[in-house]
């Protein structure tokens, strides 16, 4: 994976796709729930699309290894001739009001190099898990905290707070499945997903500006960060309305361009009636 990072833009995204190839026969299972979540987000496409749109997502899966690496171990002036950025002028604008900003994004492919192409116009505090490989554990905390401003665990919600009432920048991805008791129900492409009601609740105790983020991969290998307006009369107090419009506003990104989205979890896993009911053999 580091010596990846050395290669021209061109040759990396030809290595991405080798790399898909050599991952498929080993990825059999989340080859299988990402071909289901393409059937429950998009009916109205063909099987034939689908499909078409499933050997586009992995080969972002094998793209998604060497940007991981750029992430962490690419110079500053390498990424900076790879990027470009629309909307940072609402960064800039939220932070002047001393509150602290929450980057919304989704866990997009691109999502790691998002991380730190941002970071190399603001300081930002990331958001971390456990990961299950002690070796790619070990290197991911250390890069992140190497190129981060700080680390927020996910499962301490108060140094996000923290961070932010110090008028913080915190990188930030609710979008996964994780399970009934943190979750309530709000739908995503038009399916029930156990959704956190975290950020609503975070903004209700630092008055923290959201700003959706979004780091999207072109055909030449160079990378576009897409910054929106800050949410305007967020949070309501409803906390399913305001889940509802998280997801409303990570599907509407996910929408432009679909294969660079993390297919691969079982998003829909939880459900009101029971765990992987819509992932179970027919």
């Amino acid at each position: 994976m580091r010596l990846s990072i050395y290669l021209p833009a061109k040759m990396q995204l030809w290595a991405g796709r080798i790399l898909s190839l050599l991952m498929m026969p080993f990825m059999t299972a989340r080859k299988k729930i990402a071909r289901r979540n393409l059937e429950l987000c998009f009916p109205e496409l063909s099987d034939q699309q689908r499909q078409d749109l499933l050997k586009d997502n992995f080969r972002t899966m094998g793209m998604m290894l060497i940007e991981t690496a750029l992430s962490w171990w690419a110079s500053d002036a390498s990424l900076q001739k790879r990027v470009r950025y629309e909307g940072l002028e609402h960064l800039d604008t939220a932070l002047a009001k001393g509150k602290g900003v929450i980057l919304l994004t989704g866990h997009f492919t691109s999502m790691e190099l998002g991380g730190r192409l941002i970071m190399l116009k603001t300081p930002c505090y990331v958001m971390f898990r456990e990961l299950n490989n002690p070796l790619f554990n070990a290197v991911m905390m250390k890069s992140r905290t190497h190129h981060s401003e700080g680390i927020v665990l996910r499962d301490d919600p108060r140094s996000m707070v923290r961070a932010l009432r110090k008028n913080k920048v915190v990188w930030y991805a609710p979008d996964q499945d994780f399970g009934p008791k943190m979750s309530l129900f709000a739908r995503f492409f038009g399916v029930q997903a156990a959704t956190v009601p975290a950020t609503a609740r975070i903004v209700k105790m630092s008055g923290a500006a959201v700003i959706p983020f979004v780091p999207r991969r072109e055909k030449d290998g160079s990378y576009t960060l897409s910054l929106g307006e800050p949410l305007r009369d967020y949070p309501t107090g409803d906390d399913l309305a305001d889940a509802q419009r998280i997801n409303d506003l990570i599907e509407q990104e996910v929408r432009k361009s679909p294969a660079q989205y993390l297919w691969v979890h079982r998003r829909f896993k939880t459900q009101p009636e029971g765990k992987g009911l819509l992932y179970k053999k027919p």
